[in-house]
Parts: C-alpha cells; sequence; structure tokens
C-alpha cells in the first residue's frame, strides 16, 4: 500500500465521524503490520467502544514484537468488557505462549462471561495442554457457549485425556454444542472417539452428522 493512501487513513481515524473511524480500522487488512501499528495505536484510547474494539482485536491480527505488551496494558486497565474481549481474542491469535498464565487469571477474575469465553477460545488458540484444568472446569458452565468453546479448545490442544469428560455432550439438546464435540474429537484419537463419532454420524442435524463424518475420515486416515 502507497504511504498516500495511509495518509489517508490516518486522516481517516482522525474524523469526528465514527463510520469513518471504523472504516479506516478495516482498511488496515491490507497494510502490513509495521505499518499498521502506529495507526491502530492512534485509535487505542478512542471514545467509542466499537473502535478500542477493533484496535484491539486488530493488534491480533497485525503482530509485531509490540502487540503482546500492549494487549496486556488494555486488559489491565480497559473497563469495558468488550474491549477487554477483544483484547483477549487478540492474545489467542497471536499464539505467544507468555499469553498463558494472563488468560488463566481472566478466565478466574474476569467477572464478564464473554471475557471468560474469550479466554477459553484463546487458550485453546494457544495449543497448549497446560489448559486441560480449565478447561474441564468450563465444561460445567451455566452459559452453553463457554461449553462449546471448552470442547473446541480441549480439541484444539489435542487433549486425549478429557474425552471421557467431553462425551457426555454427545446427546446435548443444543446442536452447535454437538457439532463441537464432533470437530474436536477428530483431533482426540482413542477407541471411544470412533464410537462417538459413529453415533454422531447419525445425528438430525445435517451439521453435526457432517462433522461427525470428517472427523471420522481423519481419525482413520491418522491410524493408516
Amino acid at each position: 500500500m502507497t504511504g498516500i493512501n495511509l495518509e489517508e487513513i490516518s486522516t481517516q481515524l482522525e474524523s469526528p465521524s465514527l463510520g469513518d473511524r471504523m472504516v479506516a480500522l478495516a482498511n488496515l487488512r491490507d497494510v502490513a503490520p509495521e505499518d499498521a501499528l502506529p495507526l491502530i495505536k492512534k485509535v487505542l484510547d478512542d471514545e467509542s467502544l466499537q473502535v478500542r474494539a477493533m484496535a484491539a482485536f486488530a493488534l491480533g491480527l497485525k503482530q509485531t514484537p509490540e502487540s503482546f505488551d500492549i494487549l496486556m496494558q488494555i486488559l489491565e486497565s480497559e473497563p469495558d468488557y468488550s474491549v477487554r474481549a477483544d483484547a483477549v481474542g487478540a492474545l489467542g491469535y497471536l499464539g505467544d505462549i507468555r499469553a498463558f498464565e494472563p488468560l488463566v487469571r481472566t478466565f478466574h477474575e474476569d467477572t464478564n462471561w464473554l471475557v471468560r469465553f474469550s479466554a477459553a477460545v484463546s487458550l485453546g488458540n494457544l495449543q497448549d495442554i497446560r489448559a486441560h484444568d480449565i478447561l474441564i472446569e468450563a465444561l460445567d458452565s451455566e452459559e452453553v457457549v463457554m461449553q462449546q468453546a471448552a470442547i473446541a479448545a480441549l480439541g484444539e490442544i489435542k487433549d486425549v485425556g478429557a474425552v471421557d469428560q467431553i462425551l457426555r455432550f454427545a446427546q446435548s439438546d443444543d446442536w452447535l454444542v454437538r457439532q463441537r464435540l464432533a470437530e474436536a474429537l477428530g483431533n482426540l484419537p482413542t477407541p471411544k472417539s470412533v464410537s462417538a463419532l459413529k453415533y454422531l454420524e447419525k445425528d438430525s442435524h445435517p451439521h453435526v452428522a457432517e462433522s461427525a463424518r470428517i472427523s471420522l475420515k481423519r481419525l482413520v486416515d491418522v491410524q493408516e
């Protein structure tokens, strides 16, 4: 992207129009991380929650050596839960193992379920088996989306030891929970996983059945 375009985006980020600033942030998708970072920084303290949330998430997509530290500052100082949730999500995208402890702490200490949901998802993105205990804990959440996130994350970290705990969701009333289970089992090669996937292949919801078929094929291919 040319310098002129970067200047246009920079000017747009200073516009009094919320729409202009949001469009400017969206236009950073084609900008190199090192060029995008100074522009993202311009709106980290924006008066709009939407802009601050977009800027926080952009730090995960535009990875630079500074991204992690800036996201940690946001997580510690941002009063709005939606911005914190996007910052937590961005930490998962960074894939920086330094985020493990902060994400665990956020899951335990943040009072907002959306932020805790983002933490569970990001722990899966880090693919660190140390997340086992906290994700098992998340399975018992009253929020169905948290159950979905925990099941998916346990699959992401390839936690074969969690198979027994997640199989109880094979008959969940929520088809998205059953689909996340079918997807996760594809990363967990055990005889119980194969049996459960054969059961889920016959699920009444087509998305669940299709996910089970894909995961079953993946397990068969791994065995071969």
